[in-house]
């Protein structure tokens, strides 16, 4: 029987996360989750978040309750802008629009600039979560060489000028999500100037860049041309993801428009959260909070990269990341990570195989693996489940992989 609905075309290029539908298996007792990219609970400010949800509705209720400006709450748009300075940016608060996570901004970002056809150019690999929120907009996804630093600078002469050219680079300098590496400060030089002359916008997401272990953050990508990068910043990785709050800094001449995508969407971020959150970090909370999370997931990064070395079967391809919450592995030749999850998970683990974050022409022998939300005990007895499903499949003779 046929349907009476008739759906967009968008809606056929909706997909489910690989990675929220894995987490649903890790649901069952006694999974080591080392899949899903959640920032440990262990770090949640929760007598801050208390006291200050106490402190809004003492003193602010009606307002906080009540609907509010959809460009967010002006304290924390100040807010917001100011704490840029120290990435080397100059912003206004006029340019900040308070988003419901940066995962919204992604969609609007997508809303506003994408056109069926028109390319859009992304790392290999690249985020999932974005290209999800690019894709329902038809784009037709650009793959940049990159390397242990990021994006090949060489890559932006090779885009597409003729129209509809080339909408914009996404790209994660910070920790990146799945591959945890960094850009060096050359590189982040090199790729920005090579954008600028081929006349691409970027959009710079940076949502792991508070999370670094043995060196502060560099200067951010928006800072080499401002008027050429969109910037998306989030509060989960430092306070919660409950709230769902994050941020866009955006060219003045963009934001009218990415305002009216926003309002489109949900007319603004909830008014409570953004009181409440701006509660917390208004004196200087997260310069006190934000080094805890460091050294826990410094320790836990530790533990996994003794466990790698430990544990994993010769042939396995991976570099410590210097922050954030990932590790990026390469398997041997002859294994497929897709292939390899239910016998993981059989075994008492769970990882994300690689694959799902490749915009183009995936590499099935890779996988990410979250060290954040474990103790290093739980690390050490996962990385050791790991290396036997490995070191199994080798042994029982596994088909070459390219």
């Amino acid at each position: 029987m046929s349907s009476i609905w008739n759906q967009a075309r968008r809606a056929a290029r909706m997909n489910p996360s690989i990675i929220r539908e894995i987490l649903k298996v890790t649901e069952k007792p006694g999974i080591l989750s080392m899949a899903g990219g959640l920032p440990s609970a262990e770090t949640f400010p929760v007598d801050a978040l208390k006291a200050a949800c106490d402190e809004v509705l003492s003193k602010n209720a009606k307002e906080a309750l009540q609907y509010a400006a959809s460009e967010g709450f002006g304290p924390l748009r100040e807010w917001v802008a100011q704490r840029m300075a120290s990435l080397g940016m100059t912003v206004s608060p006029d340019q900040v629009l308070i988003t419901s996570g940066s995962q919204q901004g992604l969609d609007l970002v997508g809303k506003i600039l994408c056109d069926a056809g028109a390319p859009v150019a992304v790392e290999t690999p690249t985020y999932l979560g974005a290209l999800q929120a690019f894709t329902p907009y038809e784009p037709n996804f650009v793959s940049l060489a990159s390397d242990e630093q990021g994006v090949d600078p060489a890559e932006f002469a090779r885009l597409p000028h003729d129209a509809p050219g080339t909408r914009f680079a996404y790209l994660l300098p910070n920790y990146q999500n799945p591959t945890g590496r960094v850009m060096s400060l050359e590189r982040r030089q090199a790729v920005m100037a090579a954008a600028k002359a081929a006349n691409v916008p970027v959009i710079e997401d940076n949502p792991y860049g508070d999370l670094w272990f043995d060196e502060p953050p560099l200067p951010a990508l928006a800072s080499f041309w401002p008027e050429g990068t969109i910037y998306l910043g989030s509060f989960s990785k430092v306070l919660t993801p409950g709230f769902r709050l994050g941020f866009i800094i955006a060219p003045s001449e963009l934001y009218p428009k990415l305002l009216q995508a926003k309002q489109a969407a949900d007319l603004h971020t909830p008014g409570f959260n953004q009181r409440v959150v701006y509660e917390v970090v208004k004196n200087g909370f997260l310069d006190e909070h934000v080094p805890l999370i460091r050294a826990r997931y410094k320790a836990n990064r530790d533990a996994m990269a003794e466990g790698l070395k430990k544990h994993l079967p010769p042939g396995c391809v991976w570099q410590s990341p210097k922050g954030g919450m990932f590790f990026w592995i390469r398997l041997p030749e002859g294994l497929n990570a897709m292939d390899l999850l239910p016998k993981a998970v059989d075994a008492g683990i769970a990882f994300v195989p690689g694959a799902a974050f490749y915009a183009q022409n995936p590499d099935p022998r890779t996988l990410r693996l979250s060290f954040v939300t474990l103790t290093p005990p739980q690390i050490e007895e996962g990385v050791a489940i790991l290396g036997k499903v490995l070191r199994d499949a080798l042994d029982n003779g596994a088909q070459p992989t390219p």
